[in-house]
């Protein structure tokens, strides 16, 4: 058995055209033939196939609740989580320059690339077959929501706790970052004028440290 057939297992699906598989999989840094087609057809469709998800799910969540539960769900770093669980990271084709500096376990790599499978199997054999797969992968993903998640970000909340006081909005600082490219540690601080000086948060993003840091000024206010 082939890589592929491997990895068509993990998948639950076996292409017709295995030339569009091995585009699906191949990063833009190994040729001109890769994935940014097929991803934008991905995205598409896997934002069509949660929202509806969502819809039928959760019968009593306003608009705005739906919005923040697909905003977790198609986010890049959980589609990473999902790629990995189907071991994409194995199978990807890299020019050498990703390829050494770890594309292989970058989560938007592995995000788009999981879109690109998507929009390939919505090519060969459409909606139907692509949202079942959908729904296959984003199971345990979407079994873990509840509406008690769908409360604005830290980042928002806090924002709007001290613009209802007329006070001037947070400021983030980048204070340190630490790791290697594809596997780096940031910590920022939240500043403020009515905050303490050591609010600070780590993440494996710039954005999702930012939100801890937030999370920790909401926690000094006490409203978290």
């Amino acid at each position: 058995m082939n890589p592929l057939e491997h990895l068509e297992r993990r998948l639950g699906y076996s292409f017709n055209d295995q030339g569009l598989l091995t585009r699906a999989l191949t990063h833009r840094s190994q040729g001109a033939k890769n994935y940014e087609r097929l991803e934008f057809l991905g995205d598409a469709l896997l934002g069509v196939v949660i929202a509806e998800t969502l819809y039928k799910k959760f019968e009593t969540a306003n608009e705005g609740q739906l919005s923040r539960l697909r905003s977790s769900i198609v986010r890049k770093e959980t589609l990473a989580r999902v790629a990995r669980a189907l071991n994409l990271g194995e199978h990807l084709l890299l020019g050498p320059g990703e390829l050494k500096s770890g594309g292989f376990n970058r989560d938007s790599i592995l995000s788009d690339v999981l879109e690109a499978i998507i929009g390939g199997i919505y090519l060969e054999v459409g909606h139907d077959v692509a949202a079942a797969r959908i729904a296959d992968w984003f199971a345990t993903e979407l079994a873990s929501l509840s509406l008690s998640q769908t409360q604005k970000d830290p980042k928002t909340r806090l924002q709007e706790y001290l613009q209802a006081r007329a006070l001037a909005p947070p400021e983030y600082k980048v204070i340190n970052v630490e790791g290697k490219s594809h596997d780096q540690i940031f910590t920022v601080q939240c500043c403020g004028s009515e905050l303490p000086p050591d609010l600070i948060g780590e993440g494996a993003s710039r954005k999702i440290a930012e939100q801890n840091a937030a999370t920790a000024a909401l926690k000094i206010l006490q409203l978290d």
